[in-house]
């Protein structure tokens, strides 16, 4: 399979991961101060970090530098940082996601502020309404270091013939529609993996946009009283409870993991007809299930319109991309930034996002979309962001970090049918 633009061989990979991982072994950290030896923090992703250690490799070789990467798990990750930036241990360079986490990280004195070390014409590479979600107060302490990620919805186009199924949902009236007849054959409409509530949180935020308009959200982004009572919230919570006691999501939903590719392989496999995730989607899919992506199966369409919203059906919601920042406790801060001035931006690096179904947060590079692998999706992603009046970050990380996790926990209690529309209002406003 043509993972890479390069057409690197399985081998080749392991081989670079292999470096890393001894060079990591034997003990990098921060602290050493310009040697070239530095730590990077980022996700565990199968698809992506073969990508980051190929320009980790490449960055070494070139700069006679000591770049070393470790990766996590999703949810523990977000623990970790909680912890570990501000310690001894911390990295010199960290994923993560914009927004009201970097935030905190930024007011606790744990990221470095790079907007004067950064250069000028670095910066400009980027789409700005990308690059604004790596930015506090008007400076800017994070650099987009992979695709944009809005939230779509994917399909398998196979399961819909089967179901009698012509188009994907357009309207909310069709997506009930579609889910009963999915139902009416015993294959779960919608994939979920609801042990991990941010993937209910994609439809909350969805239909609260659909719903009510962005200035929903705004305002309980920006903490203003009364906020998550406003109607449009409960309305959101009810079409959910309609979706869960309609069959939407099967009945396993509670207990499959998203890290694990649960959702995704009940997609793939035909299990399931739908499922709203990330744009990283295809991108795992392709690694996970490539003859499905390959043979055509998998559609992708944006989320239904909702009668009578006040949000406009083109405004999306996700993450506008994952970024690097510097930790403040680094001690080669400007090794630091020359890593990611260096890798983030590169032709060679693009073009592996590319290759791997990333669309890059890199303005002007429609043209090179379209020319280059996966053209009819990586053209819809980019044209998803390029025409949306508003992108709402994904709320867990607009949000506070202490707000973030008591939605989350009351959002699956809501999906797990322990708490109603109602009892999720008074407990938020709270």
């Amino acid at each position: 399979m043509k993972r890479f633009a390069t057409l690197r061989t399985a081998a080749a990979v392991a081989a670079v991961t292999a470096l890393a991982l001894t060079a990591s072994a034997c003990g990098s950290g921060s602290g050493a101060s310009g040697s070239g030896t530095l730590t990077v923090w980022s996700l565990q992703n199968d698809t992506l970090n073969p990508v980051q250690q190929s320009s980790v490799a490449s960055y070494n070789a070139a700069h006679h530098a000591k770049v070393t990467m470790k990766t996590f798990v999703n949810d523990p990750y977000k623990a970790k940082l909680q912890t570990g930036l501000g310690g001894a241990e911390a990295p010199d360079v960290f994923l993560n996601w914009g927004g009201g986490n970097l935030a905190e990280y930024v007011k606790a004195g744990n990221v470095a502020d790079l907007s004067t070390r950064l250069d000028s014409g670095f910066r400009k590479e980027f789409l700005p309404s990308v690059l604004a979600g790596g930015t506090v107060g008007g400076k800017v302490y994070g650099v987009p270091m992979e695709g944009v990620q809005p939230v779509a919805l994917f399909y398998n186009k196979t399961v819909f013939a089967a179901a009698g199924i012509k188009e994907p949902p357009a309207s909310w009236a069709q997506l009930l529609t579609d889910i009963d007849r999915l139902k009416a054959r015993h294959i779960t409409p919608i994939a979920l993996a609801g042990s991990q509530s941010w993937t209910e949180l994609m439809w909350l935020e969805y239909l609260l946009d659909r719903v009510g308009g962005p200035r929903a959200f705004a305002a309980i982004e920006a903490g203003k009283a009364g906020a998550w009572q406003d109607p449009a919230v409960a309305t959101a919570l009810s079409m959910i409870r309609d979706l869960v006691d309609r069959g939407a999501f099967g009945k396993k939903y509670s207990t499959l993991g998203q890290d694990s590719g649960g959702a995704n392989a009940l997609l793939s496999s035909g299990k399931a007809g739908m499922e709203l995730m990330g744009s990283w989607a295809y991108a795992d899919l392709l690694t996970t299930a490539p003859a499905f992506v390959k043979a055509g199966k998998l559609g992708w369409t944006t989320f239904p319109t909702v009668p009578g919203g006040k949000g406009d059906p083109r405004n999306v919601v996700g993450n506008p991309c994952n970024y690097f920042s510097v930790t403040e406790r680094s001690a080669d801060k400007s090794g630091a930034v020359d890593f990611i001035e260096k890798t983030v931006a590169q032709p060679s690096y693009i073009a592996d996002l590319l290759s791997i179904g990333h669309v890059p947060a890199i303005a002007g590079i429609k043209g090179q979309l379209m020319g280059g692998v996966n053209p009819e999706y990586t053209g819809f992603i980019y044209g998803m962001v390029a025409d949306a009046p508003t992108f709402t970050q994904s709320w867990d990380q607009a949000l506070a970090p202490d707000v973030s996790a008591e939605m989350l926990t009351d959002l699956q209690k809501a999906f797990n049918r322990l708490m109603t529309p109602k009892q999720f209002v008074q407990a938020m406003a709270s």
